[in-house]
């Protein structure tokens, strides 16, 4: 049959015109032109960036446990040692009782520092309320006393007093702590000044509605007052100190800040601020970098006990007053009970009243950390560098470089963030960059993956009916052997076709989903037996069939496996004879056989998607196909099932049982073509009926083409006997009517043995 007829019920994948408006087209461009990957990595990166501005907790977090981190690997180390700590331990608390003492206690305690020398003393806590042990307040409580006891006691001064003259007679600097409830508390009371340079950054600051102060006679008698208040992060872990705060709608310092002002004699305190908040908090002589809200960012050591002496040891006199002469001392406590324990990143837990030690130690010898306000802007443009870099390039160096690219930049940018930690004390936080450019990557990754898989998906779905699930499944790992647009190697073609339709078709002329179904019933064997046998079915012809082989994937093998698929066709079809032979029987009807002719030739073709922008079709083109077409033609003709053309005739000689039948000149074609029966497999030519046949074919032909008719006819007695069983019939009889023909009227002396076939 004609291979320009129509396709039948089978169709090939095709490509259609989308419906989008001239509008959406040039975006539609543009997409293709970028890369939907890139511009969903795009969008991921910009999303990315407006996380980061917004900051929520598990970013925030992340970056805090990398300053951890980095703290952990690079504590601060101990160069000065300006600060002494005296403990109110569990020593203490056993010989003098519980917490708070008698002020008169503190007072002594403040007394023996002072003559010990201490550049400055400070109270990490705090006196609110009157001394319920003052001498008055004792008077009072106590029952049935006396009028004149309780006159003599009235006259002695309070605790409050005395510990206020003891204050008063030093450097003090009393604590305040910020509360969550308003107060309101006398606005006489001293304050520290402020001085204000930038834009006002009070919105910045911590604020807390209360303030609780110290009761005003110690108040008035200290030398400063300042919040010991430590405000831990989301985690409780403290990484920043509070410098400067909003109480009680004032602007007062923290404890630490307040003990700096009081030993450089200034009288108040410069916050220098920017559109971002605060950046600093200076005295003289000092400038301490902060964040926008006025923390400073603490470069912890771990716990030192050498920082610390029993405050039993002051008052008993055992203390070394080299201990604290000339240092800033610290009042605070240890003890377990008074749940003054913070946890630090270089440190489970220390003492609360530590935090501000190791603060005053990192101001003084000019090792506080810094996160510049300017730092988010910095990470943002190493982030939106990096990834843009992955998306622009990461077509072009493949994953595997791209990976160890991002491996040298994630190094970079790690050894950024730590040389800034450990030699210039500002942080800088590597997680974002970081973790950006590794999200913009695994984008790109999982886009090129999915879009591998639904085109192996796609594969699998256009092929899938035209090649064996094996040759599909090559085909969809190895997508790249598949070069679509048309390419020339090659090919092996077959054709093949049903003889007799027409009349079958009559048969079923009332019936055609009979006849539907009888097409699916016989098409179905012949192209399994395809697709077994690595061929990929081209189209469907109504009832013909055209096939490849060694296309889309590689088939050294293509003229055997095509050889071997048309002698399993056959043995299909003669299996599906004899069932319908014995259902027409059973059924009383009349029995049809279906007998098919094939065609097959080898030659080099061009193969790939052929058609328009509406539609194409994977297929072959070339002249061996048209040959093969012709081939398949002819026999009909010379009544075999199986020609091949001489390329692939000379292919599997060695293994099938091949047999020249003449040399044709087809229709439509100026060569000529040496064409030979496919007869058998393997097996049959190994027979040695098959050798004596092939020997006398071979005599025969040289005979008839030199014009010796009667060798001729001799040797084609020979065939017809050698024949038998290989359904050589037709061919010997149309040999026999040539030479007939020849007898009577000879050719004309340029003939050369070649047969015009006058039909396809």
């Amino acid at each position: 049959m004609d291979p320009v007829i129509p396709e039948g019920s089978a169709r090939k994948p095709r490509a259609r015109r989308s419906g989008l408006g001239r509008s959406a087209r040039p975006r539609l461009r543009l997409a293709r032109r970028i890369g939907l990957d890139r511009l969903l990595a795009l969008a991921v990166l910009l999303v990315l960036l407006l996380v980061r501005l917004w900051d929520p907790a598990p970013v925030e977090i992340l970056r805090l446990r990398t300053f951890d981190a980095l703290q952990a690997l690079h504590p601060r180390p101990v160069t000065l040692r300006p600060v002494t700590i005296v403990d109110i331990d569990e020593d203490s608390i056993r010989a003098y009782g519980q917490w708070p003492w008698a002020r008169t206690r503190v007072a002594e305690l403040v007394r023996r520092l002072t003559v010990a020398g201490a550049a400055v003393i400070a109270f990490d806590a705090v006196f609110p309320e009157p001394d319920r042990l003052s001498p008055g307040l004792v008077a009072e409580s106590v029952p049935g006393l006396d009028t004149a006891t309780r006159a003599a006691l009235a006259r002695l001064p309070s605790n409050d007093s005395v510990l206020a003259e003891a204050i008063g007679a030093s450097r003090v600097i009393v604590g305040q702590t910020a509360l969550a409830q308003a107060t309101d508390n006398d606005a006489a009371l001293p304050e520290t000044g402020f001085a204000m340079l930038g834009p006002d950054p009070v919105n910045h600051l911590a604020h807390f509605p209360g303030l609780l102060r110290n009761v005003p006679a110690i108040e008035n008698a200290a030398a400063g007052r300042g919040l010991f208040t430590i405000v831990p992060e989301r985690d409780g872990i403290v990484r920043r100190v509070p410098l400067v705060m909003v109480a009680e709608s004032r602007v007062v310092p923290a404890l630490s800040l307040e003990i700096l002002r009081v030993l450089t004699g200034s009288g108040a305190v410069m916050i220098r601020s920017d559109a971002a908040g605060v950046s600093a908090v200076a005295l003289p002589g000092f400038e301490v970098p902060t964040d926008g809200g006025g923390s400073v960012w603490l470069h912890f050591n771990h716990h030192d006990p050498a920082r610390f002496v029993s405050a039993k040891s002051v008052l008993d006199g055992s203390l070394d007053p080299e201990r604290v002469a000339g240092k800033i001392v610290l009042i605070g406590t240890s003890a377990i009970g008074l749940l003054d324990n913070k946890t630090t990143p270089v440190d489970r837990t220390i003492p609360g009243v530590e935090v501000h030690a190791q603060l005053l130690e990192s101001v003084l010898s000019r090792a506080t950390l810094a996160y510049p306000n300017y730092a988010i802007v910095v990470e943002l443009l190493l982030a939106l560098a990096v990834s843009l870099g992955i998306i622009a390039f990461a077509p072009a160096l493949g994953a595997g470089r791209l990976l160890m690219l991002g491996a040298v930049v994630a190094g970079f940018i790690a050894a950024i963030a730590w040389f800034r930690f450990t030699r210039l004390g500002i942080l800088l936080d590597p997680t974002f960059p970081l973790g950006a450019s590794l999200s913009v990557y695994a984008v790109l990754v999982f886009t090129n993956y999915t879009r591998e898989q639904v085109g192996r998906q796609r594969i699998r779905s256009a092929f899938g009916q035209y090649l064996s699930p094996a040759l599909v499944e090559q085909l969809a790992a190895s997508p790249e052997r598949l070069r679509l647009g048309g390419e020339e190697r090659r090919i092996t073609v077959m054709f093949s076709d049903v003889r007799g339709f027409t009349g079958i078709s009559e048969f079923y002329r009332n019936d055609p989903a009979g006849l539907t179904s009888l097409m699916n019933r016989f098409l179905t064997p012949l192209t399994n037996a395809i697709i077994e046998r690595r061929g990929t079915i081209d189209k469907y012809m109504g009832d013909a069939i055209m096939a490849f082989w060694n296309a889309p994937l590689d088939d050294p093998d293509q003229e055997a496996n095509a050889c071997a698929a048309a002698l399993a066709m056959l043995a299909r079809m003669d299996a599906l004879n004899a069932l319908r032979r014995s259902e027409a029987a059973a059924g009383g009807q009349p029995d049809l056989p279906i007998t098919i002719g094939i065609g097959i030739n080898t030659g080099r073709c061009v193969v790939g998607n052929m058609g328009s922008d509406l539609r194409f079709d994977y297929s072959v083109l070339g002249d061996p196909v048209n040959v093969a077409s012709r081939l398949e033609g002819q026999s009909k003709t010379y009544g075999m099932q199986v020609i091949l053309g001489s390329a692939t005739a000379e292919a599997v000689a060695d293994r099938f049982a091949v047999l020249e039948i003449d040399r044709v000149r087809v229709k439509g074609k100026r060569e000529a073509e040496s064409v030979w029966a496919l007869l058998g497999d393997a097996a049959t030519r190994g027979s040695e009926r098959f050798a004596q046949l092939a020997r006398e074919q071979g005599a025969m032909l040289g005979a008839y083409r030199r014009r010796d008719w009667g060798e001729a006819l001799a040797r084609l007695d020979a065939c017809r006997r050698l024949g038998d069983g290989f359904a050589l019939t037709r061919l010997h009889d149309l040999f026999a009517a040539r030479i007939a023909g020849f007898e009577q009227v000879p050719p004309p002396d340029d003939w050369d043995g070649i047969h015009l076939a006058e039909t396809k």
